[in-house]
């Protein structure tokens, strides 16, 4: 998958609205909370990372997921292809957090350890995928 680095830049502002649009057009309205940008920028999910190639459009993104219950979250990488759709890479071996900032109790410093651990990972899975492993 690797493109060069020259062409992905690292943007780290708001998400682009395009991942929740093409999230919630291939899995159905809802899906997705975690990427909508209706939502006030101070209650979106963190930590978050997010790439775009400026000669294709494509766009990587690392974000924090989560099912049945906001709380229990792991990291996911999307991918969006220049010409539509959308791909979610689970970077392998991470396991979910709990994010105690959702229910309002206090975080606990291992918790946050372990975000920020899975975070990282998460990114290095990304930048990976962006420019290939170090053995290319």
């Amino acid at each position: 998958m690797s493109t060069g680095r020259g062409a992905w830049r690292r943007y780290d502002h708001n998400l682009f609205p395009v991942f929740h649009e093409r999230f919630e057009e291939k899995w159905g309205p809802g899906t997705a909370p975690f990427l909508d940008p209706s939502v006030y920028e101070a209650d979106q999910p963190r930590p978050r990372a997010q790439w775009i190639n400026v000669d294709t459009g494509a766009a990587v993104a690392v974000a924090p997921v989560w099912e049945d219950d906001p709380t229990a979250r792991s990291f996911a990488v999307f991918y969006l292809p220049p010409h539509g759709g959308i791909w979610v890479l689970r970077p392998p071996g991470l396991g979910t957090y709990a994010e105690a900032i959702a229910n309002g109790t206090p975080t606990s410093e291992h918790a946050v350890a372990l975000r920020n651990d899975s975070f990282k990972k998460a990114v290095a899975h990304a930048e990976e995928f962006i420019y290939g492993s170090e053995l290319d």
